[in-house]
């Protein structure tokens, strides 16, 4: 009778609940970007285990901070494997995707990245999928924009060389389109993000000769830092910013400076679709903040794993899944995934005006 009623015990026992994880930095200058992220994966988390979790098991989520160094980024991952995590979100950075997308192939995980969107990684048949549109596409974007607008045709750039697998492409995309249109670039200079470079100094250099215009690829803290010490120096040429910093951090610290800051984004902040309301609010009322446009993506990236799990056939593999259905939800549009698991987004030219995130185009 002992024994049966164990067995009975045992047999009521929930199911091992699935095991994702989630790698991103959540901490130092990248944080912004990083917090958006984790918080946006945790809230689908929690909203699909709320929902009765997936095919009857709740989903377990494992964070990790990878502080935007290689090193760690690769300990994170390896040990997330190691948990038995079946499918991660991020890294939400180029350079970090570029060093963990081979420990990602080696064990077959897949990588579910929001926001890495370095060309290097672009038409290959790996681990590694993301849900935002290439660095090239970004760039030539947003200088098809400047060209047609006609207000800037010599243009002095700086860019971050911690994340040069983004930053180096999205700048030569950038060029290569504002060239062909007639423009110039007339100075490039690179500078490691928290390293010994004053931005008075990199200001008073990209200043130096004759310019209408600065180009800065870097990070949400060192966009706005720059823009003070341009604007500091008397300047008000025209800046625009790679989408990399377009995060409610960059209108926090940079203040008057990056008033009229142009960028292309991935997502509208004023859309009325209903799945984005629905998400910004329960995102709001969660965090009480922006989710901005890596929480977005994330939000995304986080459902199309959990999908994929509940639509998961025996023996199939979460790769295998997401390129079987190809196409997903997403808060603001469908996503479809080719055969190398790309997506294309819509872009949305922005500017910075009284503290907002204003689309112009």
């Amino acid at each position: 009778m002992i024994g049966l009623s164990i067995a009975v015990l045992l047999g009521c026992e929930p199911p091992e609940p699935i095991r994702i994880g989630f790698v991103g930095g959540t901490s130092g200058r990248v944080a912004d970007l990083g917090i958006a992220g984790r918080d946006a994966v945790l809230l689908a988390v929690e909203l699909r285990n709320q929902s009765g979790g997936v095919a009857g098991r709740k989903v377990k989520l494992l964070i990790k901070d990878d502080q935007q160094s290689p090193e760690v980024a690769r300990r994170a991952v390896r040990d997330l494997i190691e948990q038995g995590v079946v499918a991660i979100v991020g890294p939400m950075t180029s350079a970090m995707a570029i060093a963990v997308v081979p420990i990602a192939n080696e064990a077959k995980v897949l990588l579910m990245s929001p926001t890495a969107t370095t060309d290097d990684l672009t038409g290959l048949d790996d681990y590694f999928f993301r849900l935002n549109t290439s660095a090239r596409d970004n760039a030539s974007r947003i200088a098809r924009y400047h060209v047609g607008q006609n207000a800037t045709r010599r243009l002095a750039a700086t860019y971050d060389l911690r994340n040069k697998s983004y930053t180096e492409n999205w700048l030569d995309s950038f060029r290569a389109t504002y060239v062909q249109g007639g423009g110039e670039v007339v100075k490039v200079i690179g500078f490691e993000s928290g390293g010994e470079t004053t931005f008075l100094q990199l200001a008073q250099d990209l200043l130096a000769a004759p310019v209408d215009g600065v180009l800065i690829v870097a990070n949400s803290v060192d966009t706005a830092l720059l823009c003070q010490q341009i604007r500091k120096l008397g300047s008000r040429v025209p800046i625009i910013s790679s989408e990399w910093a377009a995060t409610e951090r960059l209108v926090e610290l940079g203040g008057k400076a990056v008033e009229g800051v142009i960028m292309a984004q991935n997502f509208d902040r004023n859309s009325t679709a209903p799945r984005y309301r629905a998400f910004y609010q329960a995102y709001r009322d969660r965090f009480h903040r922006e989710p901005g446009f890596g929480g977005v993506i994330a939000f995304d990236a986080a459902n199309v794993v959990l999908d994929a799990l509940a639509q998961r056939r025996e023996g199939r593999s979460v790769k295998e899944t997401v390129l079987a259905a190809r196409r997903f939800e997403g808060v603001e549009e469908p996503m479809l995934f080719n055969e190398f698991g790309e997506v294309k987004r819509r872009l949305f030219i922005t500017v910075v005006r009284d503290g907002q995130f204003m689309v112009v185009e």
